[in-house]
C-alpha cells in the first residue's frame, strides 16, 4: 500500500526503486513534496539555503560527441569553434574573484586536436595566476576522452590533473546512466560504467563530485530511477558526492523534439530525487532551467541549495533559455521563501 511506503520514509527507512515508482506513479505532487521536506530538513534542521558564487567557463565549444541534446557544441572545422586564449580565459577568471567569486566550472567540448598536455598546463596557469580559485573541472567525458588521446589509465589522469591544480570534478555529461538512452543520444561519449568508474576513482583519490541527471528526453520513469539507483549505490561505497542536481532537458535549437518538462513534472522528480537519495546530503534547484519563480518552489520540494549565481552560462543559453540573476536576486528570493541565504564552498562548507 501507498500509506506503508509513506510511513516507510517518514520512519527514515530506505525506498526499493519499486517503491519509488508506486510513488511517482500514485502518490500526488503535494504529498511527494511534503515527503521531500521532511527529508530535507532531517538532513538540515536550520533554515539556511546555500549557494556559490562562481563561473562556468567553456574553454572550448569543438566536439566530437555530437551529442542529440546539445546546442552549444561545433563539429571540428566549424567557423563558430573556438578555443579560449590564455589571455580570455585569465580575464574571466579575475572577473569573477572581483565578483566575489570562489570557484569557476571549468568545461568544455571532447576537442580532437588538444593533447593530454594542454589541460595539464591550463591548469598549471590558472593556479599560478590565482592560487586561491577552487578549480571545479572536467567532467567524466572529459576525463575519458583524456584517457583515450593519452594512452594513461583514468587513475593515472586523474593523478596528473590533481597534480596540476584540479580541486574537484563536476557531475555533468551523466544525462541517464543507462546505455539504452546514452547510445541514442550520444553514441561516441562514454558508457554509464565509465561515467560511474570515473566518479569511483576521483572518490577514492580524495577528489569530491557532484552527481547529476538531465531527464525528460526519451527516457522512461523506470531508466530515471535506474539512474538514481547507480548514484546511490555508488555514494555508499565511496560517499564522495556532495550533491545532487537534477534538470530538465531544454529542447530548444537541438536535434531532439520532444514537448519540455513542465514545473510540476520537475518538483515532482525533484521531490522523488530528495526522497531516494537518502545519503546524498544536498540537492539543488535548478534556477538556470526553470527560471527563478519554480526554484524559489522547488525549496518546499526538498531543495536546500540554490545553485550558482552563474555569472557566465553558455550550454543552457544556447536552448534558448537564458536566466539571469544577481547575488542580491538569489538572497532575496530565499528571503521571501522563508530560509536565510549562506554563500557555500564546492564542499559545503559556509564562507563567512
Amino acid at each position: 500500500m501507498l500509506s506503508a511506503i509513506i510511513d516507510k520514509i517518514r520512519d527514515g527507512q530506505r525506498i526499493g526503486s519499486h517503491e519509488a515508482l508506486r510513488l511517482w506513479k500514485e502518490a500526488s505532487v503535494y504529498d511527494l513534496g511534503f515527503l521531500a521536506r521532511e527529508v530535507r530538513f532531517r538532513f538540515h534542521p536550520e533554515r539556511i539555503v546555500t549557494y556559490i558564487v562562481d563561473r562556468n567557463i567553456n574553454y572550448t565549444n569543438i566536439c566530437l560527441s555530437g551529442c542529440k541534446f546539445c546546442a552549444y557544441y561545433r563539429e571540428p572545422g566549424d567557423e563558430k569553434g573556438f578555443l579560449l586564449s590564455e589571455e580570455e580565459l585569465l580575464r574571466k577568471i579575475e572577473e569573477t574573484i572581483s565578483l566575489g567569486g570562489v570557484q569557476i566550472l571549468l568545461q568544455g567540448g571532447l576537442h580532437p586536436d588538444l593533447p593530454f598536455s594542454f589541460y595539464e598546463e591550463m591548469l598549471r596557469n590558472i593556479k599560478r595566476h590565482f592560487p586561491e580559485i577552487h578549480i571545479h573541472g572536467f567532467s567524466p567525458p572529459e576525463i575519458v576522452h583524456f584517457s583515450k588521446i593519452s594512452g594513461l589509465s583514468v587513475e593515472e589522469v586523474l593523478k596528473r590533473l590533481i597534480e596540476a591544480g584540479l580541486n574537484s570534478i563536476p557531475g555533468g555529461g551523466a544525462e541517464i546512466l543507462v546505455d539504452r538512452v546514452r547510445k541514442r543520444l550520444s553514441p561516441r561519449k562514454c558508457s554509464a560504467e565509465e561515467w560511474l568508474e570515473v566518479m569511483r576513482t576521483a572518490h577514492r583519490l580524495g577528489l569530491k563530485t557532484t552527481a547529476t541527471m538531465m531527464f525528460g528526453h526519451i527516457e522512461t520513469i523506470e531508466e530515471r530511477l535506474e539512474h538514481l539507483k547507480k548514484i546511490r549505490a555508488l555514494q555508499d561505497e565511496t560517499g564522495g558526492f556532495t550533491a545532487f542536481i537534477p534538470w530538465p532537458f531544454q529542447p530548444g535549437n537541438t536535434e531532439l523534439r520532444v514537448p519540455k518538462v513542465l514545473p510540476v513534472e520537475y518538483l515532482k522528480m525533484l521531490a522523488l530525487a530528495r526522497i531516494y537519495l537518502d545519503n546524498i546530503p544536498n540537492l539543488q534547484a535548478s534556477w538556470v532551467t526553470q527560471g527563478p519563480k519554480v526554484a524559489q518552489v522547488a525549496l518546499e520540494f526538498g531543495a536546500n541549495d540554490f545553485g550558482s549565481t552563474m555569472i557566465e552560462e553558455n550550454v543552457v543559453a544556447a536552448a534558448g533559455v537564458s536566466h539571469r540573476l544577481s547575488i542580491e536576486e538569489i538572497e532575496k528570493i530565499i528571503r521571501d521563501a522563508g530560509y536565510e541565504p549562506r554563500r557555500r564552498r564546492m564542499d559545503y562548507s559556509l564562507v563567512s
